[in-house]
Parts: structure tokens; C-alpha cells; sequence
């Protein structure tokens, strides 16, 4: 298996009443242009109907100070608890799709499922990024771009979280001219 991979939350549904997070890691980027993105998830958890009954979903970024919900709501089911209400998350209402973002979450994608491809214990929705929205502290006021490193993200590995470290370079900076 790869790992460290991504530890985020997914919101979904389509009104207050069923509003819905579910902690994936198995999530990815499968396309830049267009931009798309996918979740892998059990058949048998709750998200897993209200993601195919609505076909929207957001990816919630998860952070340090998000690790005991983040946590919290991978064990926990919807069907039994409001996750929004016993974590104290806000749901948020999202630009287009109807699932809700995590107000608390430092970058929210809001997904619209284009395929669900069954996989055995798992099936993935593939789905293309029609938003996306960050905490304005966390841009590059200079290129625009997302800091990352700045949002103290949390990673899954092999059943437990980890807070990543420091950037250690960037695209190209092994092959870079040296001044």
C-alpha cells in the first residue's frame, strides 16, 4: 500500500436533515484539465447512499487541530449521530453543490460525481472539481497559490494520524542551476 495518504473529511447531502461527514483516505487527484478528483468508499457506510442518491460531495482538508474529529468521525456513523453537531463543526453552505463544507476546514473541493466505478470493497466516485475554496491566509498574496505547509495538514498511515513536516523543495529544485 502507499502511504502517508491524505486524511480528509467528506460532507455530504442535500438538506440540514441529512447532512452527513465521512473520513476517507483513500482520495486522490485523477486529472488536472479537467480538474478531477476521487473518494473510494464502503458500500455499507451511510455517505456511501446520500453520495449516490445526490451525486455531490465535498473534500474537506483536514488539519492538526482537526485530527480528534477527523478521527471522531471515521468511527462514528451518520446513521446514529449528527457529526456536525457532537464535533461542533459548521456546516457551510457550498458555492454550487448542495453538500455542505466544513466552516472549521482551511480548503473545501466541491466535487460532482461523473462515475461510480465498483471495486470490490469499495466503490469510487470519480468525480469533477467545481470549486474550490480556501481560507485567504493560508494564499500566496505573490502567486496565488495554495500553502499547504501553512494549514498543518494531517496524513494517514497504516491506522494512525500524522501532522506532515516541513516543504522540503519544490518541482523541479533537484535539477535547478545553483547561483
Amino acid at each position: 500500500m502507499l502511504y502517508p495518504l491524505p486524511a480528509v473529511m467528506v460532507s455530504c447531502g442535500d438538506s440540514p436533515d441529512n447532512y452527513n461527514i465521512i473520513t476517507i483516505a483513500w482520495t486522490g487527484t485523477v486529472c488536472s484539465d479537467p480538474p478531477m478528483c476521487y473518494i473510494s468508499v464502503r458500500k455499507q457506510r451511510y455517505s456511501h447512499d446520500i453520495i449516490s442518491r445526490t451525486g455531490e460531495f465535498v473534500i474537506n482538508l483536514t488539519t492538526t487541530e482537526l485530527a480528534t474529529a477527523t478521527d471522531w468521525c471515521g468511527v462514528k456513523s451518520g446513521r446514529d449521530v449528527n457529526k456536525f453537531k457532537e464535533m461542533h463543526l459548521t456546516p457551510q453552505q457550498a458555492q454550487i453543490v448542495k453538500a455542505p463544507l466544513i466552516a472549521e476546514s482551511p480548503l473545501n473541493i466541491e466535487c460532482v460525481v461523473t462515475e461510480i466505478r465498483e471495486l470490490g470493497s469499495h466503490d469510487m466516485f470519480m468525480a469533477k472539481v467545481v470549486a474550490v475554496n480556501a481560507e485567504e491566509k493560508l494564499i500566496d498574496k505573490t502567486t496565488g497559490q495554495f500553502q499547504l505547509n501553512h494549514a498543518s495538514p494531517l496524513a494517514y498511515s497504516h491506522g494512525k494520524y500524522f501532522g506532515l513536516g516541513q516543504k522540503i523543495g519544490g518541482f523541479g529544485f533537484s535539477v535547478k542551476k545553483k547561483r
